[in-house]
């Protein structure tokens, strides 16, 4: 699993304004143990915030360009096995943080629009655990 989260004061796709988005890409290989190693010990990013979370389904974080002239998704995970973890990571972040987290639409052709606060821009990998 891997997430991009990024510290925002504005948020249009899913209407928020000050706090964090947060990218989510999944693989087929995901299971709930790398949701908890993402969002247990960032509770406390989480939190720090002050703000609104809104997560959104990101499988162009697995794009492997190690060949041709395009990126290849192959890595991303198969999409009804994403979505499930999708909303279990949901789920659990809102445990976690005991906020309502805001979401896009899984699988959507979405237009996302944000203002970078920093810009501060972290990269996750619980594979990696990094």
């Amino acid at each position: 699993m891997r997430v991009n989260i990024q510290k925002v004061t504005e948020v249009t796709v899913g209407e928020i304004k000050k706090g964090i988005v947060v990218l989510l890409g999944i693989e087929n290989e995901d299971n709930i143990e790398d949701i908890k190693w993402i969002t247990h010990p960032m509770n406390k990013i989480f939190l720090d915030i002050n703000g609104d979370i809104i997560v959104v389904s990101q499988f162009t974080l697995y794009a492997s360009t190690k060949k041709g002239n395009r990126p290849n998704f192959i890595f991303s995970g198969e999409p009804k096995f994403a979505e499930k973890m999708y909303h279990q990571f949901i789920d659990d972040l809102e445990s976690v943080t005991r906020k309502n987290i805001k979401t896009g639409k899984f699988g959507a052709d979405v237009k996302t629009s944000l203002i970078n606060d920093g810009p501060v821009t972290i990269n996750i990998n619980s594979k990696r655990k990094e």
